[in-house]
C-alpha cells in the first residue's frame, strides 16, 4: 500500500492522431474472413463498443508522440523544461531496444543533464507504475518536479493482425477468436506533470494507492518479441479475452476492497472514476465486479479504442477537461493490465 501526503497532480498533456480508422473500415479488409465463418458485419462493434481508434501518421515513432504530449503538460503545468528532475517513458511502444525511449524525449524536450530518465514497462499498467515510482521520491523528497509520458504506436500490430488473419491458409475460429483484441487497439499519446506540494499550483493531491498481482494468469495475452516500431515492424498479439476478463474481474474485486480500506474510501465517497479503456463488455463487468456506479466512469472506448498504458491517463486528461471535478472530489484511477496485474490510485481534487 502506498499513503502520499505531498504528492500533487499538475497537468495533463495529450495528443490524438488525426487519422481515424473505424471498426468498419478493417471489417472491409477482412470481408474474405468473415464470408468464410459465416460473419456479419458490425460483430466488432457490437462486440467491444469500440466503433473506431486511431493511427499515427507512418513513420511516427513512440518518442515523436511522447515528446509533443510532454511540451503540451509542461506548458499547461506552468513548469520549465530545466526544471523536470524525473523523466519516465512508460509506453509498451518503444522507439527500439537501446537506449532508452525516454533518452530520446529527454533531449526533445531539452530537460537538463541532471535529471533522472529511464522506461518502465509493464503492459497497460506502465503509466500507473511511473505515477507511483515518482510519487515516492517526491514524497521523499528526492525531486520536486517530474514529468511521465507515454507514446502508443496501433497501426503496426492491427496491420500485422489483419495480414496473417488473411494469410493463414487453415484459419480456425480460434484463430480469429485470439485475435479479436488485437484489432481493438489505438494510438494516443499523454504526459502527467508531477510535483512536491511546495511548489504545486492545483493542489490536486495524490493521496495513495495499492497493487495487487494475479500473475497465474500471465499466459493470457502475449504479444511476439519486441522488434521495434519501425516502418519494416511485423508484430503479434494472442489473447484469451474471455478467461482474462473472468480473471481481471477477480483481480479488481480484491485491488478495489484493499483500496478502499487503505483509503478509507467507501463506494459513495468515490465522485470520478477514470479505468483502463478495453470496451463495452469489461467496462460493465468491471463496475459491476467492484459494485460501483458505472454512471461516475468517464468512457473513451468507443472513438479512441484500446490505447494501452496511455488509455486510462489520456481519458482522465480528457475527462477532466471536458467535465471538470469540483474542489474536493474524490478520483478513483483504476487500472489492469494483462499479466495480470491491478494499479488503483486516489486523488483527492
Amino acid at each position: 500500500m502506498f499513503h502520499y501526503a505531498k504528492v500533487c497532480l499538475e497537468a495533463f498533456g495529450y495528443v490524438l492522431p488525426e487519422e481515424v480508422v473505424s471498426s468498419a473500415d478493417l471489417e472491409r479488409e477482412l470481408a474474405p474472413v468473415y464470408r468464410k465463418f459465416g460473419l456479419h458485419e458490425g460483430r466488432l462493434e457490437l462486440m467491444s463498443g469500440i466503433r473506431e481508434r486511431r493511427f499515427w501518421p507512418e513513420g511516427t515513432l513512440p518518442s515523436d508522440a511522447s515528446a509533443r504530449a510532454g511540451r503540451q503538460a509542461l506548458e499547461r503545468a506552468g513548469v520549465r523544461a530545466n526544471e523536470i528532475e524525473c523523466l519516465m517513458h512508460t509506453a509498451v511502444s518503444r522507439d527500439f531496444l537501446e537506449p532508452a525511449t525516454a533518452a530520446v524525449v529527454h533531449e526533445r524536450l531539452n530537460l537538463p543533464r541532471r535529471s533522472l530518465l529511464f522506461d518502465v514497462s509493464n503492459a497497460c499498467l506502465g503509466f500507473l507504475n511511473g505515477m507511483l515510482s515518482l510519487a515516492s521520491m517526491i514524497e521523499l523528497g528526492q525531486v520536486k518536479r517530474g514529468l511521465v509520458v507515454a507514446g502508443e504506436s496501433s497501426r503496426q500490430l492491427v496491420r500485422s493482425t489483419i495480414e496473417q488473419l488473411l494469410k493463414t491458409p487453415r484459419l480456425t475460429r480460434e484463430d480469429l477468436k485470439v485475435a479479436f483484441a488485437s484489432l481493438t487497439i489505438g494510438s494516443g499519446a499523454v504526459a502527467l506533470v508531477m510535483t512536491h506540494e511546495s511548489v504545486s499550483r492545483t493542489n490536486h493531491h495524490l493521496t495513495g494507492g495499492v497493487v495487487r498481482a494475479a500473475t497465474e494468469h500471465n499466459h493470457l495475452c502475449r504479444g511476439s518479441e519486441d522488434t521495434g516500431f519501425g516502418p519494416d515492424a511485423s508484430m503479434t498479439m494472442r489473447t484469451d479475452s474471455e478467461t482474462l476478463l473472468i480473471g481481471g474481474c477477480v483481480l479488481a474485486a480484491e485491488t478495489w476492497e484493499d483500496f478502499k480500506s487503505t483509503l478509507r474510501w467507501s463506494n459513495d465517497d468515490v465522485d470520478r472514476v477514470y479505468c483502463h479503456q478495453v470496451g463495452e463488455t469489461h467496462r460493465d463487468r468491471f463496475y459491476d465486479a467492484i459494485g460501483l456506479d458505472p454512471a461516475k466512469d468517464f468512457a473513451t472506448f468507443p472513438f479512441l479504442g484500446n490505447v494501452g498504458s496511455v488509455s486510462l491517463p489520456l481519458t482522465m486528461a480528457m475527462g477532466i477537461e471536458r467535465q471538470p471535478p469540483a474542489p474536493g472530489a474524490r478520483i478513483g484511477m483504476l487500472g489492469i493490465g494483462s499479466g495480470l496485474s491491478c494499479v488503483m490510485l486516489g486523488v483527492r481534487w
